[in-house]
């Protein structure tokens, strides 16, 4: 190898931070938002999740997510507390714990629509143009965890 392959590039031009700068960024925007609702970034993401495919484990949600169970169950525990969700065992195996909407929660859905409406508002971009950059972060994530025998890629969200 020569000397410039091991080069390491500056950190600003480095695809790894320039999108973890842009969920920073994303998120930094939603806080006051997020604020307003009494939830989390990381519990507002838990929500969707189950605004899209109600009652599942706490595995399922993990699975979505690409987090570990162990990670959610806080999370979970004050969504519980805030009484957007209800935990229970699945009867038809205690093991697991299904994580349920509450109609508070199925309402919060309606209430974070201003969460897409900033995105949409700061960063400068048309509809299709964040359609278009949201579907290649997606192929370039998908892709990256395919080579490296990750997370499923079967519709993650």
């Amino acid at each position: 190898m020569t000397d410039a392959a091991h080069t390491l590039l500056p950190l600003d031009q480095q695809l790894c931070y320039a999108i973890y700068s842009a969920g920073m960024a994303i998120q930094r925007a939603y806080k006051p938002l997020l604020d307003e609702l009494g939830i989390t970034y990381p519990q507002y993401l838990v929500l969707n999740v189950l605004w899209r495919d109600d009652a599942l484990t706490v595995g399922a949600i993990a699975e979505k997510l690409a987090l570990e169970s162990s990670t959610l169950t806080p999370l979970l525990k004050r969504l519980e507390s805030a009484g957007l969700v209800q935990r229970t065992r699945n009867p038809e195996n205690e093991r697991q714990v299904v994580v349920s909407l509450t109609q508070a929660g199925r309402d919060m859905q309606q209430r974070s629509a201003c969460l897409g409406e900033t995105l949409l508002a700061t960063a400068g971009m048309s509809p299709a143009e964040l359609g278009a950059l949201n579907g290649n972060v997606k192929q370039l994530r998908d892709s990256i965890y395919a080579a490296i025998g990750g997370w499923s890629v079967g519709d993650p969200g």
